[in-house]
């Protein structure tokens, strides 16, 4: 089994540290990739760490994972609350899943309360700011070691 986490980061989390640094803090998607790669280390894991704007190409990625990952980390941004194709391909991949947001999302907009990845995710992390990717290795790598024994 592959011991390669994929971490899928959604639209516009490529402009982290420039957009509404308020509400979604300062460090940069490339500083988030430093953390959550040198945690996944410590676990002896690895991490595919990616983004993107367009929702197909997240869902490929996810499909793709099915052979190539041990479990999905996953800040889908604004695709959480929108994208069913996001869910069906999490569902699909059959893998652990772990659901990642910056900010408190039950603290924002009421549309913001709902999940679609919610649904496949294994457990969810939001609120703690870049500190959560961190959180979710750590969940994902136990996650992992449990499945083993």
């Amino acid at each position: 089994m592959s011991r390669a986490i994929l971490v899928l980061n959604g639209p516009n989390l490529n402009m982290l540290g420039q957009r509404e640094p308020e509400i979604y803090g300062r460090t940069s998607l490339e500083d988030i990739r430093g953390l959550t790669e040198a945690r996944a280390k410590t676990h002896g894991l690895s991490a595919d760490f990616r983004q993107s704007n367009d929702e197909g190409e997240l869902v490929s990625l996810i499909q793709a994972a099915r052979t190539t990952a041990a479990g999905v980390i996953i800040n889908a941004a604004a695709y959480t609350h929108t994208s069913v194709a996001i869910l069906d391909a999490l569902l699909a991949c059959e893998l652990p899943v772990i659901e990642v947001h910056l900010s408190n999302i039950f603290k924002r907009e009421e549309f913001r309360h709902h999940s679609f990845v919610s649904r496949a995710a294994t457990g969810v992390i939001c609120g703690f700011g870049a500190q959560g990717y961190e959180l979710a290795v750590d969940a994902m790598a136990q996650l992992l070691s449990k499945a083993k024994a």
